[in-house]
Parts: structure tokens; sequence; C-alpha cells
């Protein structure tokens, strides 16, 4: 089979017409006419995954975040995307990533963070132009009502997480109802409160937004990576329904940038 069948596969779930005005989804580099020996999934390109793809093998990447946000007008290794760009281009590896079309999907990013969380009567917080059931972050309820220790407990577990930044709270406090969206979204923090949340989970929220909603809604900043790690899932979901025999792993060179003392 060709890359571009690949690719196809998760177009067909995540339409790049979703995608945001500010993004890039799509093919980052390579040759989509390829016959597609295999495939490493990640949430960033590096130089390091490059290199793990070829000694497996395999001429396909498929990250969450775009290699390239900017335009580039030369390649001479200043920055990661300048390095890896040249790197996949001289080892023959394509890469292709789905960003906020995946986040914007049917049942993309947020949506499996709902179920990873087991809420039910999931519904999408943002909407997308393209309809009810499509757009960015969810919002649900707890089967049973929880304290929010125990919530908070639940999503380091089920997220992989370190530590958590969160809201001042009374401790014991009983929820059920929760927002959430994948990486950074603290501008839908309005969207959330709206929808009745007790508790709205995602990443890189500032210090003025847990300050300016103290007596609305507990703010979970559970992490970027940490939210956004499930994308890898939904790629290996979406291309072995459709191809069960194509070679495809989770990479194993790729960890969180980002380390907690």
């Amino acid at each position: 089979m060709k890359i571009r069948d690949i690719v196809d596969a998760i177009e067909l779930y995540a339409p790049p017409s979703l995608q945001e005005g500010y993004d890039n989804t799509g093919y980052q580099v390579g040759n989509p006419d390829e016959d597609a020996t295999g495939a490493i999934l990640c949430v960033d390109v590096t130089e390091d995954t490059v290199r793990e793809a070829v000694e497996k093998g395999y001429n396909l990447i498929i990250s969450h975040h775009p290699l390239l946000f900017r335009g580039v007008k030369c390649v001479i290794g200043r920055d990661r995307p300048e390095r890896v760009l040249a790197e996949a281009i001289r080892r023959g590896v394509t890469v292709y990533s789905s960003h906020t079309a995946m986040d914007s999907a049917k049942d993309g990013v947020s949506m499996r963070m709902a179920s990873m969380l087991g809420l039910v009567d999931v519904s999408v917080l943002v909407p997308s132009h393209a309809g009810a059931d499509t757009g960015l972050g969810a919002v649900g309820n707890l089967p049973v009502s929880m304290s929010i220790d125990d919530l908070f407990a639940r999503v380091k577990d089920v997220f992989a997480c370190e530590v958590l930044r969160v809201s001042r709270f009374s401790s014991g406090k009983t929820v059920n109802r929760v927002a959430l969206c994948g990486g950074s979204a603290g501008e839908f923090i309005p969207e959330a409160i709206a929808a009745g949340a007790h508790v709205y989970i995602t990443a890189d929220c500032k210090l003025n937004q847990f300050l300016d909603h103290a007596n609305d809604i507990v703010l979970v900043d559970a992490g970027h990576f940490e939210t956004e790690e499930c994308t890898k899932q939904i790629f290996f979901d979406v291309i072995t329904e459709k191809f069960p025999n194509f070679a495809l792993c989770y990479s194993e060179t790729e960890k969180n940038p980002i380390i907690y003392l």
C-alpha cells in the first residue's frame, strides 16, 4: 500500500477541513506515493524519531503536533524543525501531522479523554462549523459523583500525570460534571462554566485564569503532553481498523519534554 492510503484513513476520520486557521495539519515532508513500509506514532517529531523510523525500516511518521508551523525560507539546522526536516529528507521519511483536525474530529482527542475518564452523556464543548458532533473540548458527567480529591487521583492515574496544577479547592467537595480539552485550551474556561461543569481539565493555564475563575470552577492543568498522548492510541486504532497487518508502533524514543522535580 502507499503512504497516501494510510494518510487517507486518518483524513477520513479527521478531515483537514476541521483544522483551526492558524494550524498546519497535513503532510510536512516526504512522498505520499511511495510504498509504506511502516509507521511510527508520536506527539512531536524529533531527530531521534526519524532515526528510530529508519532503524525499524519504516518510512512514515505520524504525529499530532505539526513539524512546521511557520514558513521555512532555508534549511540550515538553526532549530529543531529545520534539523528534523533535513534529516527526514535525507533519510526518505514522510511526516504527516493531524493536529487541530484530530482535536475537532467526531471522536477526537477530547472525546477520547472523556472516554478514558469514564464520562457519560458527553457532548462537544465548543462545536465547529461542521456540526454539533465535531469541535473542540468535551463535557460530560461522571457515572457516580465523587470527591474532588478522588477525581484528582483519577486524572493523575488515567493520564499518567506526575503532578497537577489545580485551583484552590475545598477538600471533600463533591463533583459530577466535568469539562476537558486536550492541550492548551484555557480560553475555553467560560464555555466550561456555561456548560455547568464543576471541573475543567486542560493544560497551560495562566495565573490570571486560576485567579479570575477561582469562584466559578476548579481548573486542573494536567499537562500538555499528558493530555494529548492519547492521540497515538487514536492513530493506532484508526489505521489498524482498516489495515490490520500494517506495521505500526509508538515511538520508543519519545519522552515528555518536561521533567518535574
